[in-house]
């Protein structure tokens, strides 16, 4: 019987509520297909900062490196700085671990209501392909005259022509696996970034001419985030940059329904480490601890866990198992427009397994 090792990393919030929940459906999903996954669950997070003064400890990510994969609920509290949280435990993970691409579906289910009325179960689609090492998240920069009146902040993206190609690559990969509209739309600002977003437009042309089977469009950011609103059923995949796609991917979320549905992937392709699977909700401190959560993110970003693990009929177990508690439409959480618990809508999705 196969085994594989997941590290669990609940984190903050809501995130100690819903990863427990997805882990649990994921291993019941792995096992009913001769699989067992193994857990070992980490406290880090904001709790262990204010404890320790860092978000995990100094070989964190010696610890991780031997698992299959990562499993994380979520980051950030009130208490501490977003900015301590993000380097102090995601952008290290990221990094080290080469996970290059963050992949963000968005899908309008059946029994869910967009916000757009126009658009109908199925008519939006669309997953965001996000570069994810590199680019506005860089960390470039630093401080002059820090804490004087007349502070200096400088900031510097950075944009190589091997982490481009890398991902938009990836992008052009998946709508020929997805083999929908078979469309990729890539996101800039290159009229007025005339250099980082100028080789990106560049990159992407030289690398779209090798898949002539693929339709695409390129789009400045901002008519983008129109289009987002406008016509989201016409978006297959969509790859943009850290700080483009960061933003395009909760707006992708909200017009599929909700943040509460949206899950993520921060994969390492290459498999040479442990890629991280993680809702896109956040810690959301405001409904933590009120059992009102929606878990189906955290089981949505467990799935697709397993389908990086290769275990591709168990993902699609969770997902039509999800699918069927949606489209029933009697258990849901308040993001939903129901009264349901956190665990209710989880053991309604077990029982669908």
């Amino acid at each position: 019987m196969a085994e594989y090792s997941i590290a669990l990393i609940p984190g903050d919030g809501i995130g100690r509520e819903v990863t427990p929940l997805g882990f649990g459906i994921a291993r019941k999903a792995a096992e009913r297909a001769g699989v067992v996954l193994h857990a070992t669950s980490y406290d880090w997070g904001s709790d262990y900062y204010r404890e320790h003064g860092r978000m995990m400890p100094p070989d964190a990510l010696d610890t991780l490196r031997p698992f299959d994969a990562i499993l994380l609920g979520a980051v950030g509290h009130p208490e501490v700085p977003d900015h301590v949280t993000l380097n102090g435990l995601l952008l290290p993970i990221r990094r080290t671990f080469d996970q290059f691409a963050n992949v963000r579906p968005a899908v309008l289910f059946q029994g869910v209501e967009s916000p757009l009325k126009a658009f109908q179960p199925g008519d939006i689609d669309m997953v965001v392909v996000r570069e994810n090492t590199e680019g506005e998240y860089a960390q470039a920069g630093g401080f002059v005259h820090h804490q004087h009146p007349d502070e200096v902040a400088v900031q510097t993206s950075v944009f190589t022509r091997h982490g481009i190609e890398r991902i938009v690559r990836y992008a052009f990969d998946l709508a020929r696996s997805r083999n929908r509209k078979r469309r990729v739309a890539s996101i800039t600002k290159s009229n007025a970034q005339g250099y980082s977003m100028v080789l990106w437009d560049r990159v992407f042309q030289q690398v779209a001419a090798e898949y002539p089977d693929i339709q695409t469009e390129s789009l400045l950011v901002d008519a983008a985030a129109m289009n987002f609103i406008r016509r989201p059923d016409t978006f297959d995949i969509v790859v943009a940059s850290n700080l483009f796609g960061d933003i395009l991917s909760d707006l992708s979320a909200i017009v599929a329904g909700s943040i509460g549905l949206a899950a993520s992937a921060n994969i390492d392709p290459t498999r040479r480490f442990p890629s991280m699977f993680e809702p896109v909700h956040g810690s959301a401190p405001d409904i933590a601890g009120k059992g009102s959560a929606n878990p189906l993110a955290a089981i949505f970003s467990a799935a697709m866990m397993l389908d990086h693990l290769r275990l591709a009929e168990a993902a699609q177990g969770i997902e039509n198992a999800v699918r069927k508690v949606l489209a029933n439409g009697r258990v849901r959480t308040p993001d939903l427009g129901g009264s349901s618990s956190t665990v209710e809508v989880a053991a309604a999705v077990s029982e669908c397994l």
